[in-house]
């Protein structure tokens, strides 16, 4: 098959055919595949992960048909990615990387199994593949577990009974089977606790649920299992994080599962296709890594927050529609549209004579599937870690069926290119099926490509019309929050950085602010980086320079509580701390100040307001040029505060502590 991209035409040879006539000789190679002495381990599907943390945050804002067609692409078999697993953070009110996620239980006597959207988001995939695969993992816990410690396993019987009553949850709210849970994500694990998470699940029933650890490195999870038999019994999987494609002779000696738990994290470019194809079967091929699940499944937050469009795909713009496939869906497809968890590796060493890699996998019906990456260095670099040197080169690779495959007559070809010289990649294209003669085929491999071989005819690349073209944030944006029954428990757009805000029923409330926005989370978390000390939550458009910021605020705290708005704000997720911007606050002892960050230190205005907690105050912040100005239910409190940086940045609003406090009609201009 001869096939054009724009001006560069490959040749493509498959078959058992003569070689090119005057095509200079390529480096051959010869492989075997044969099923006769044993398989190798079985596959536990290929996945991806939401949160750790809010990466999902604004994909719940799409309206209809766009956030279906974009979980079309995610999850429905045999149309884009396919996924096999969906790992989903469970919330701990706590930063976890570009936003905090709810907990199901903020204090000790509060259980709430509809906060947050990854109940939302399971129920979605299953819907689309009733057989993925579900894990859960935290990375962070409301204060009450630690008892004012920043640590989980002071008491491990009330972190393993908070664990096991969201997996309860999960089935009695919304009947979903959590398949596997894991410890405490890249963070100390517990011996103890992990015993004692066992025996809580089987003491609930749960048998059937399998346990993770660590989610950070291969030791000493590993080691520890190996002197400690009753660990080893309760661990099911040894998960690692960005492990390289490599593993450690510790963990091939436990007999366990080895799982690339979280990898990638890549910009989803064609450098990040080329990442993601290279360690989808060298994580295998060199690690015997079973399962690789990326980080993170959708980047919908906004970009400019850490680790922006990190995800397999991008939806970050809910307010136009707009969102965009992107290569490592199509790369991911190669593998999950032609495997299922429960199918087998075939024993092969995997590396190819000129470089590059192959996996070969059967259902053991007779199915066979082989995938051939030959990602080159500097177009397969993953964010983490290093990538030491190699080179690939155009080889010609035989391949021999042997046992079982030997009577395969034609195998099914997707093919994907990734062109780094003219932008003009081609994406799992399906090709003239290749004949098998005698049990052998050959195929001429080209540097950068993805190849997919299989027995299987259902593989499908769908399609839905062009999204909308992309817009900014809306200019002039207002929630009055006025919602009885809101669909989710956060309001759309605002992403919360540190402290959780949610939608509030004020019963007491004689009308005008029935149904407000309430900050909740009164105790610091057990944290998984730093979070501020103050709360906050942006919303908006991270290149505005000139705003106008209203909102009506509620001190709910006496004495010390504390509120402000905000504009120009110029950082957040694990960043947080180091917040800078325009920030007005009023107090409950009738102060106000204008800082320059989010920490308060950098005072630029103070004086009195005369503002008292438990009463409706309305704030304006308007910051224009290097002037800004600020009102106080309507009059003017403070005027020509002079701004230096930063120059643009999103709204926000927050409190001046963990403390309970309300918003209501809030509007940016």
């Amino acid at each position: 098959a001869a096939l054009l991209w724009g001006t560069v035409v490959l040749a493509c040879s498959c078959g058992p055919g003569p070689p090119r006539v005057g095509a200079a000789p390529l480096l051959a190679g010869t492989y075997v595949l044969d099923d006769a002495n044993g398989l190798g381990r079985e596959f536990d599907g290929i996945g991806a992960v939401s949160g750790g943390g809010a990466t999902s945050r604004l994909l719940v804002n799409y309206q209809e048909p766009y956030r279906s067609q974009i979980l079309d692409y995610l999850f429905k078999p045999n149309f884009g990615a396919s996924l096999h697993i969906l790992k989903v953070e469970i919330g701990g009110d706590a930063q976890s990387t570009d936003g905090t996620e709810p907990s199901h239980m903020h204090y000790e006597n509060d259980e709430n199994y509809f906060r947050g959207y990854e109940w939302w988001l399971m129920k979605e995939a299953k819907r689309r593949n009733p057989k993925i695969k579900l894990i859960g993992l935290p990375w962070a816990f409301p204060g009450w577990i630690g008892k004012g410690e920043n640590w989980p396993y002071d008491y491990p019987d009330i972190t393993a009974y908070y664990i096991v009553s969201w997996i309860l949850g999960a089935k009695q709210y919304h009947d979903l089977d959590i398949d596997y849970v894991g410890i405490w994500n890249e963070r100390a694990f517990s011996s103890k606790y992990i015993k004692l998470l066992r025996y809580t699940l089987d003491k609930h029933g749960l048998e059937q649920v399998r346990i993770i650890a660590s989610d950070r490195l291969w030791e000493p999870i590993s080691f520890v299992m190996m002197i400690d038999s009753e660990l080893h019994g309760v661990v099911d999987v040894i998960g690692a994080h960005y492990p390289g494609t490599k593993t450690v002779r510790d963990a091939l000696l436990t007999g366990k599962k080895l799982w690339s738990s979280e990898d990638y994290s890549t910009f989803n470019n064609d450098v990040g296709a080329g990442c993601w194809a290279r360690i989808l079967n060298q994580n295998y091929v060199n690690g015997n890594m079973t399962s690789t699940i990326a980080w993170n499944l959708v980047a919908s937050y906004y970009e400019e927050l850490p680790f922006g469009r990190c995800g397999l795909m991008t939806a970050q713009e809910p307010w136009s529609g707009h969102y965009k496939v992107e290569s490592p869906i199509w790369i991911t497809a190669h593998t999950t549209q032609f495997t299922q968890p429960g199918w087998s590796y075939l024993q092969v060493d995997g590396h190819l004579e000129g470089g590059g890699s192959f996996v070969a996998l059967t259902d053991g019906l007779g199915n066979l599937t082989i995938i051939i990456e030959t990602m080159s260095h500097n177009h397969s670099k993953c964010i983490r870690p290093p990538l030491p040197n190699f080179s690939v080169i155009p080889q010609r690779a035989t391949f021999y069926l042997g046992g079982s495959f030997y009577m395969v007559e034609t195998l099914q070809v997707w093919h994907s290119r990734l062109d780094f010289e003219y932008g003009n990649s081609s994406l799992f294209q399906q090709l003239h099926p290749v004949n098998v003669w005698q049990g052998r085929f050959f195929l001429d491999l080209n540097v950068d490509e993805v190849y997919t071989l299989t027995t299987l005819k259902t593989g499908w690349k769908c399609g839905y019309p062009e999204p909308p073209p992309p817009q900014p944030f809306p200019s002039n944006y207002k929630d009055d929050f006025n919602i009885r029954n809101p669909p989710f428990s956060e309001a759309p757009n605002f992403a919360d950085q540190t402290g959780v805000f949610e939608y509030f029923v004020n019963a007491s409330d004689p009308g005008d602010h029935v149904f407000t926005l309430r900050q909740v989370v009164v105790q610091r978390p057990i944290t998984w980086v730093s979070d501020a000390d103050q709360t906050i939550s942006v919303i908006g458009n991270f290149k505005w320079v000139n705003m106008t910021v209203t909102c009506d605020i509620y001190i709910e705290k006496p004495r010390d509580g504390g509120v402000f708005i905000a504009g120009r704000v110029d950082n957040g997720g694990i960043y947080v701390r180091r917040t800078k911007g325009v920030f007005f606050w009023v107090f409950a002892d009738g102060t106000y100040r204008v800082t320059g960050d989010l920490a308060g230190e950098k005072i630029l205005m103070k004086g009195l307001a005369g503002v008292r907690d438990n009463t409706w105050h309305t704030l304006t912040l308007n910051i224009q040029g290097n002037s800004a100005s600020g009102l106080l239910n309507g009059y003017p409190l403070w005027e020509n505060v002079t701004i230096s940086n930063p120059g643009n940045g999103w709204a926000a609003l927050g409190t001046r502590s963990f403390e309970l406090a309300q918003f209501d009609n809030f509007h940016v201009e």
